[in-house]
């Protein structure tokens, strides 16, 4: 997402510069009035490098104590690739929150799509991920992310998804928001 170029009159690629940083750091007190995820399945404890409209990193500490350890898998602990996914989502989420309204009601995040998700290495405690988000496309509610998750600056993991982004009085009146046509809510 960082990596993006553009043809230059002389037809080689030419690096594009990035908007500017808008906000450094969003620590988890805030994401939490940002976007409804609460712990244990809180993913991401706080986001950097927040680039309204444009990208995010968020950040996620992978602890021996995390719930998913117990059963996934004992004796050999991997984080399930769903939720490094998830936690992409969340990023994004997070983003959304901070290029419409800071202050606006927290939503409802249905997915729709999750496209060519690739899972590189396992991410085991200890591990820091770092989860590079980026808008691909926006149309109304709905908006288009890719997303990297790394490790020690390798890409351990890498989708791409639609969401439908809802306030909660709209997804409670919406007769599509339940049904999995409008997609499964993220949790």
């Amino acid at each position: 997402m960082d990596d993006q170029s553009s043809t230059n009159t002389s037809g080689q690629a030419a690096p594009r510069e990035l908007p500017p940083v808008d906000v450094e750091v969003i620590e988890a007190k805030q994401l939490m009035t940002m976007i409804p995820h609460r712990y244990p399945f809180l993913l991401v404890d706080r986001l950097v490098e927040v680039r309204r409209d444009h990208s995010a990193i968020g950040i996620k500490n992978v602890s021996v104590n995390e719930h998913f350890f117990q059963g996934h898998f004992p004796g050999h602990p991997v984080m399930p690739g769903v939720l490094i996914v998830e936690s992409m989502a969340q990023t994004a989420a997070a983003l959304v929150i901070a290029t419409l309204a800071p202050g606006r009601a927290i939503p409802i995040v249905y997915f729709m799509s999750i496209d060519n998700a690739k899972f590189r290495r396992p991410v085991v405690p200890g591990d820091q991920l770092r989860i590079h988000v980026g808008k691909n496309r926006k149309r109304g509610n709905v908006w288009r992310f890719d997303g990297l998750a790394k490790v020690d600056g390798v890409i351990v993991a890498e989708a791409s998804f639609t969401a439908m982004i809802m306030d909660e009085q709209a997804a409670a009146g919406s007769p599509a928001a339940g049904t999995p046509a409008a997609g499964t809510p993220v949790q």
